[in-house]
């Protein structure tokens, strides 16, 4: 299915919407406290408009848990920061290991580890969940089998059938370890709503209600000093309208959001203890129905025309006019020049070009064999190049870039219409193929390694003809050079043959560009200060911090923060 994107829009009207926090629960009273220590909480706003369903369900297929409930309540082996480069932070692992055919991972295990009702959490525990994930179809999506067994007390095995390098952040990062002695009772682990949660993380629930609900420190935690949370407790709250998340955050009455505010930089002036981080995240991108051969038609499907628009952007008035200077420059790799900077081959890859350049758009379709008509768009055998571009209609920092676009385009002889459309038709048109061109994002997989990005958007396995249901690469992109590429990313962790990989990909997909990149798209996350401190900063994020959806770097936020003494 193609990969859609969690939008949280929060206009001016906010400042309005103080009224709103009553409804939900949110009130000055019942707000964070001011005071460090026992009693020290902290809000947080996880992007939740209306009720609060509960469900404390880690291993949901259709990630219907409650936000906290991985990273927070529930712990993987290993934390994999997609905002930064570096190694996997340990949790209730402590090393691994491959052998030399990536078929067996072996895995050192934290010693001492309790769960929040107080007992021991073993090895026999990690191999069950593991064993639970892979033998259930509705919870392993890997379409890979694989076994866990348990070596002694502090050492668990995996091993899979075939070379398997390229699960390990799935296994190790993404996957929540549960207690075997809960779960072996349960019917249907993907049915369950786990209303109460025992976990290994830092916080445990204390108590629920359909507006708001609390998490209280795990007294059994694992970590000790700076790795044990030090914030009594977290608070989620649900607003009855969006709009009142600026209103809480400039009162101090939420602490921690994770949303595009527009007028943020006069926020974070007009209040010294707001501050923000913004991580990278995904690539927007004008996607393509680039490939004739599988039933793609029009303009779009000549390489011609897609490199004549990545030309024809001016991708600072995008960024400025429909994310407010927020977004950050993109490469043509597809991959993130910051994190990934390091697999990015070439120093031509880095960076999309910032400004237009309606000189070479235009001579690189007449060098294609366009020609330029009477009104001002470029035609070839009798047919003007007209396009299509979908958009989800309501996404506004979308709307926005498309409506630019029209115009950017047309400076380079080409006729853009713009398709504003609900978010069901988008995505059926991406995944059938029947759409010239759509705006979306290109993202993450289960970890930053590029493997992800290309095999999910590029892969010929990922894809169909037209009419058919394509997976995530809905470009219906084929190389076979590329392919071959991507399985051997698949099948080695020899840097120099990963290298060589990346650089036969991003030589083929520079050039072919089924999809044109705009910007790195924004993950704003905004804090308040006045209760608690050492949230993440645009100088370390070491940890991705977004507090909604599935996110287990919000369990890292949690236990790094401090209390503020008043």
């Amino acid at each position: 299915m193609t990969t859609t994107r969690k939008r949280l829009l929060i206009g001016a009207a906010a400042l309005a919407a103080t009224a709103a926090l009553a409804l939900s629960g949110c009130s000055g009273s019942s707000g964070s406290t001011t005071k460090a220590g026992s009693n020290s909480t902290v809000t947080v706003f996880s992007g939740q408009v209306g009720n609060f369903t509960e469900n404390f369900n880690p291993l949901s297929p259709t990630g219907s848990g409650l936000q906290p409930t991985n990273g927070v309540i529930y712990e993987p082996l290993f934390y994999y920061n997609k905002a930064a480069a570096g190694d996997p932070v340990p949790l209730l692992g402590q090393s691994f290991s491959w052998n030399a055919d990536g078929t067996v991972l072996t895995v050192k295990l934290r010693q001492g580890v309790k769960w929040s009702d107080g007992s021991a959490e073993t090895a026999d525990d990690v191999v069950y969940t593991l064993n639970l994930i892979s033998n259930n179809a509705a919870l392993n999506t890997s379409a890979q089998k694989w076994k866990a067994e348990k070596t002694d007390d502090s050492t668990v095995t995996v091993t899979f059938p075939s070379t398997a390098f390229t699960l390990e952040p799935q296994i190790l990062g993404n996957e929540p370890i549960v207690p075997q002695k809960i779960w072996s009772k349960i019917a249907d682990p993907t049915k369950t709503t786990n209303t109460k949660p025992v976990g290994t993380g830092p916080y445990m629930l204390k108590s629920f209600t359909p507006q708001s609900f609390v998490l209280v420190k795990n007294p059994h935690y694992w970590g000790t000093g700076d790795a044990a949370p030090k914030v009594a407790q977290v608070r989620y709250i649900s607003l009855s309208n969006a709009d009142a998340v600026t209103s809480a955050l400039q009162s101090g009455q939420v602490d921690y959001v994770g949303s595009f505010l527009p007028t943020l930089k006069q926020i974070v002036a007009q209040h010294k203890n707001i501050s923000y981080s913004n991580s990278p995240q995904a690539t927007t991108a004008v996607f393509t129905c680039a490939n004739a051969s599988l039933g793609c038609t029009g303009p779009q499907t000549d390489a011609a025309v897609r490199q004549a628009m990545y030309y024809a952007m001016d991708r600072t008035q995008l960024n400025n006019q429909a994310l407010s200077g927020f977004g950050q420059p993109a490469s043509p790799s597809l991959l993130l020049n910051t994190v990934n900077k390091d697999q990015i081959t070439s120093p031509d890859y880095l960076t999309v070009p910032q400004t237009a350049d309606a000189a070479k758009a235009k001579s690189t379709l007449e060098a294609d064999g366009w020609t330029l008509n009477s009104k001002g768009y470029y035609e070839k055998d009798g047919k003007e190049l007209d396009l299509s571009i979908n958009v989800v209609s309501g996404w506004t920092d979308y709307d926005t870039v498309c409506t630019l676009l029209q115009g950017q385009f047309k400076a380079a002889g080409i006729k853009l219409a713009v398709n504003q459309v609900a978010q069901n038709a988008w995505t059926q048109a991406e995944v059938s193929g029947k759409y010239q061109l759509s705006l979306n994002s290109i993202n993450m997989g289960a970890s930053s390694n590029p493997y992800f990005q290309y095999s999910q958007y590029l892969n010929s396995a990922a894809t169909a003809k037209v009419g058919g249901s394509a997976t995530t690469n809905v470009s219906r992109y084929s190389d076979p050079a590329v392919d071959d590429a991507i399985k051997t990313l698949a099948s080695t962790n020899d840097k120099t043959k990963e290298q060589a990989a990346y650089k036969t990909i991003q030589d083929k997909i520079v050039k072919d560009l089924p999809y044109i990149p705009i910007y790195v798209n924004q993950a704003l996350a905004e804090y308040n200060n006045s209760h608690a401190t050492g949230w993440p900063s645009q100088n370390n994020q070491y940890a991705f911090p977004l507090p909604w959806g599935g996110n287990w770097g919000v369990g890292i936020v949690l236990k790094t923060i401090r209390p503020v003494s008043k």
